[in-house]
């Protein structure tokens, strides 16, 4: 993982957007992004990085340095200091693109067929899923990392995101599929994270999805405007 240090410093992307195809996934808890993001990997072969999902494996991985700090925000619905989850998705998209070969259940990338016997993967298109959730994350992603082509945003009704998620609680084991923790989460997401939206709006690059319907119709929707948008087939 990068160095929290040399994060902090760094002023130039370490990813060519000619190489890496980023797309930031947003929605309030309970929009459903996960489920797309399942579908969008399995249609596009995108590799689906959620930030969360990292957040909480770097909270239970046994030497982390950072297990009690994200615990914590995790619990309060909070949002954890920046260059930790940048430096976690940066990782976690090297992984990925080191691959000399698609063997995880996150990638279903295809290697270069020319491509030098031995040279590992270099170019790749990521869902990141749940980030960025405030401005000043999106501009230090961009500056540090590489630019996303555009947001995809899930837009679904608070009195909805609240049933699925006291639905998904009852089985998920979640510390934060609980009543406090839902609208604690709401809260965050309409005072930090639509912000990010608007800002990306404005730059005419953001994708606004109706989250309501069912997963089918979402994911029909979806997958026309990622289709125009990347001229993907």
């Amino acid at each position: 993982m990068s160095t929290i240090d040399n994060l902090k410093d760094r002023t130039t992307p370490v990813f060519s957007p000619d190489d890496v195809t980023v797309i930031f996934v947003l929605g309030g808890p309970g929009a459903g992004k996960g489920t797309q993001c399942e579908r969008l990997v399995a249609r596009y072969g995108f590799a689906h990085l959620s930030a969360g999902d990292l957040l909480r494996a770097e909270q239970n991985r046994p030497d982390s340095e950072f297990g009690d700090l994200i615990r914590m925000h995790i619990r309060n619905g909070t949002i954890v200091p920046m260059e930790v989850t940048i430096a976690l998705l940066e990782s976690a998209m090297r992984q990925v693109l080191d691959e000399p070969t698609a063997v995880t259940s996150t990638s279903s990338h295809t290697p270069s067929t020319d491509a030098p016997e031995g040279q590992k993967r270099k170019k790749g298109k990521f869902l990141i899923d749940g980030f960025p959730r405030k401005l000043d994350q999106a501009l230090k992603f961009e500056e540090a990392v590489v630019p996303a082509k555009f947001v995809l945003f899930f837009d679904c009704p608070e009195e909805e995101m609240e049933r699925r998620l006291l639905e998904r609680g009852k089985t998920s084991g979640r510390e934060d599929d609980n009543a406090e923790s839902i609208r604690k989460r709401f809260r965050t997401f309409i005072e930090t994270s639509m912000p990010v939206v608007e800002y990306f709006e404005k730059q005419d690059r953001v994708v606004k999805v109706d989250a309501r319907p069912e997963p089918d119709k979402v994911f029909e929707a979806t997958q026309a405007e990622i289709a125009k948008r990347l001229q993907l087939p």
